[in-house]
């Protein structure tokens, strides 16, 4: 399946921007390069995710096992283009599987595990999957017969695939990593009547949902190859570097961020999610881990507890990329002064925005928590280089003005090589997340920053549907999030709009507090005062939970906040 126009990918063809390299060719060379190189290692806490020994695979090994799977789809009559959904944590079978479908031109659909019939109906009903491949449990839920549920509901020819015990009566079992010479065989038939080009469709992604059903988002080989770059010169990874996989292996997070970068540096892999803060130092000390992503929450936490990081080695940890959230200041600048390590700040959509800020662009660990480089504006020179293969603007949200002053809020919009070509089964949504010259609405909004006379940098100031309006002035949740978790009795923090008769909205923060502490209202308020934050934005209304609701992909869901606000008294 080819979803960009011809006209397009003769124009990044022609630019340098795109190629005819697939996933698959860059998974072949590196098995041609180094066969016995470790390739991808399972989490050591695989068994009680799943069920089974914990895998480790070397790179002619992962070559085997791809076909093994590949033979398996070709049996159940997966060929070119038929969907394959794929609900599975983190285990060496999940990336087996997306690679498989890749090298046989199926599309993989990877989906959070933490999805339930809700979320899977909709998705199966817009997708109508040839295979759903997940597993026989999740910890102690029974993942597989939930998706024989879904399937029930449907009513269509879907083939559920599992791997475990205990399987559902209408289920096939995914069998072994290691291929039989006929299977084996059987893929090179198959591949005799034509591969899949780098312009075919890889997977088809699935945004968060945070304000309304999931969207499909499809992607090519070239996409992902084009984000994967841009990735990979942030932590200026090196040929075998060890890379970490914490986030779910269904996004913008965990294939743009680890996978791609992975498979373009001949490394390692090893896996990890759901997230276990144990096996997560464990594994960085034994693995001898070189890059990571984490989510800014754990960084934040981490620095806090400096007696629990002493009990690990972590000195091989170069780089850790994160996102999802703003950064905090305290907290890139604690990393770099005491651990000599570069947070970088990634701000990444399953769409295709790929801003990376690393120490090389913004060495200064303050600035490199809110500043982004302006990739694709012309005049202005990047680490990254030649791998930029997109344009950014800023748009007048009123007005639509293209926006080149500093310190004037706009829409950052996106398009190039990274950017997809519309959501799945959605002309409506497509149209609307476009604008005229075919920029993607990121729904984000950012202000030029940086020195006077040398504006490099965009700086993210909030969503657009996010902002709080109090009485005429605009407040932005994100910034107030960070203020108020760098609070010591504070371990994260979130704010949201209140509806309020006299002022339009008011701000309500809600926050999770560290051990054996206690907030008040006019403590916090106290405090944004001794940091001179503007009285405007002071909360006037303070919750205090045990945790965040986040999405799969670890991003807050503030209207569920909301309703948290609602059913709970003041403090």
């Amino acid at each position: 399946m080819i979803q960009s126009s011809q006209s397009k990918i003769a124009e990044y063809t022609a630019r340098g921007w795109w190629g005819d390299i697939t996933l698959d060719d860059l998974l072949t060379k590196a098995v041609n390069a180094c066969p016995a190189r470790l390739a991808v290692a399972d989490a050591p806490n695989r068994a009680a995710i799943a069920g089974g020994a914990s895998l480790r695979l070397r790179y002619a090994e992962l070559d085997a096992a791809i076909d093994s799977i590949a033979a398996q789809l070709i049996q159940l009559n997966v060929g070119a283009d038929d969907i394959v959904l794929v609900q599975m944590p983190n285990i060496v079978e999940a990336l087996v599987l997306l690679l498989a479908c890749g090298r046989i031109g199926a599309i993989a659909s990877p989906v959070a595990v933490q999805y339930r019939e809700h979320e899977l109906s909709h998705i199966v009903g817009k997708l109508k999957p040839k295979v759903y491949a997940t597993v026989c449990r999740c910890g102690d839920f029974k993942q597989a017969n939930m998706a024989a549920r879904v399937i029930a509901e449907h009513d269509a020819e879907i083939q559920l695939v599992a791997l475990g015990e205990d399987l559902p009566a209408t289920a096939v079992p995914l069998t072994g990593l290691v291929p039989t010479t006929e299977a084996r065989a059987r893929v090179a038939r198959y591949l005799q009547t034509g591969r899949p080009s780098a312009n075919d469709i890889f997977t088809i992604c699935w945004t968060s949902g945070t304000e309304s059903q999931p969207k499909g988002v499809p992607r090519s080989h070239n996409h992902w190859i084009a984000i994967g770059k841009v990735v990979e010169s942030a932590p200026q990874l090196r040929d075998g570097d060890v890379l970490m996989g914490s986030f779910p292996m269904t996004n913008m997070a965990a294939i743009g961020g680890v996978m791609v970068p992975w498979l373009l540096c001949r490394g390692t892999v090893v896996l990890h999610h759901p997230f276990d803060l144990g096996v997560f130092l464990g594994q960085i000390q034994d693995e001898r881990i070189n890059y990571n992503l984490a989510p800014p929450p754990i960084l934040n936490m981490l620095l806090k507890q400096k007696e629990l990081l002493a009990k690990f080695d972590i000195s091989s940890l170069r780089a850790v990329c994160s996102g999802s959230a703003p950064l905090a200041p305290w907290m890139v600048q604690g990393w770099q002064d005491e651990y000599h390590m570069n947070i970088i700040n990634y701000f990444g959509s399953n769409e295709g925005v790929a801003l990376a800020s690393s120490s090389v662009d913004v060495p200064d660990p303050v600035e490199r928590a809110g500043y982004f480089p302006r990739y694709g504006v012309a005049g202005f020179t990047w680490a990254a280089g030649k791998t930029i293969a997109f344009e950014t603007r800023l748009r007048d949200t009123a007005n639509g003005e293209i926006i080149v002053t500093p310190g004037r809020e706009g829409e950052l919009c996106i398009r190039g090589a990274t950017v997809f070509d519309g959501y799945y089964d959605e002309p409506e949504m497509t149209r609307a997340a476009f604008d005229e010259e075919g920029f993607f609405r990121t729904g984000d909004l950012f202000v030029i920053a940086g020195a006077k006379d040398n504006p490099k940098y965009y700086k993210f100031v909030g969503r657009c549907k996010e902002i709080v309006i109090r009485g005429g002035q605009n407040i932005s949740p994100a910034e107030m999030d960070n203020l108020i978790a760098s609070h010591p009795a504070v371990t994260e923090a979130a704010c949201i709009g209140i509806p309020d008769e006299a002022m339009g909205e008011r701000l309500c923060a809600v926050v999770v507090l560290r051990p054996n502490t206690g907030l008040t209202l006019e403590e916090l308020t106290a405090f944004l005062k001794d940091h001179q934050v503007a009285i405007f934005k002071w909360p006037e209304r303070l919750v205090i939970v045990n945790q965040l609701p986040r999405n799969p992909v670890g991003k807050v869901v503030r209207r569920e906040l909301r309703v948290t606000a609602q059913n709970t008294q003041q403090n």
